[in-house]
C-alpha cells in the first residue's frame, strides 16, 4: 500500500475588512490523528473554534501562517495580495506538501501542483483546519 499523498488545505482570512492585512493558513492533517468537527470556520462557534484550532495546532503534521501587509495590498490589489499570503503560508510549512488544495477559485503559484475548490472550507477537511 502506498503512502498518502502530503496535501495541504489552505484559505485565507481578511479578503472583507476595508483595512488590515490579509490573512492566510497552510495545514498538513495527520491521517493518523483524527479531529472531529472540522468544518467552515464561519460556522463553528468562537469557542467551538478556539479549540479546535489548539487541536490542529498539537494534531495536525505541519499548519504556518502568511500574511500581506496593508502597503503590499495597496501595491498588488487585495486579490493579489492573498494570493501572496496563501504562498506564504504553504512556503513557510516545515513539511513540504506534495499538493495543495486551495478554498476559492484561484491559487497561489506554488513548488508543488495545487487545485482550487470552490466552498473547500466546508467540504475538505484539510482547508477546514486552515479555515
Amino acid at each position: 500500500m502506498s503512502d498518502p499523498i502530503l496535501t495541504a488545505g489552505v484559505d485565507e482570512a481578511g479578503r472583507g475588512p476595508l483595512a488590515g492585512p490579509v490573512f492566510a493558513a497552510a495545514v498538513i492533517l495527520d491521517p493518523a490523528r483524527l479531529i472531529v468537527g472540522l468544518a467552515d470556520s464561519k460556522k463553528l462557534s468562537p469557542n467551538r473554534r478556539e479549540r479546535l484550532a489548539a487541536e490542529i495546532r498539537v494534531k495536525a503534521l505541519a499548519w504556518a501562517l502568511g500574511w500581506a501587509d496593508v502597503a503590499e495590498i495597496d501595491r498588488i490589489n487585495i486579490l493579489q495580495a492573498s494570493l501572496l499570503a496563501m504562498r506564504r503560508a504553504v512556503m513557510a510549512l516545515s513539511v513540504m506538501p506534495e499538493r495543495a488544495l486551495v478554498d476559492g477559485n484561484r491559487c497561489p503559484m506554488l513548488t508543488c501542483p495545487s487545485q482550487a475548490i470552490i466552498r473547500g472550507d466546508s467540504s475538505v477537511p484539510a482547508i477546514s483546519a486552515a479555515s
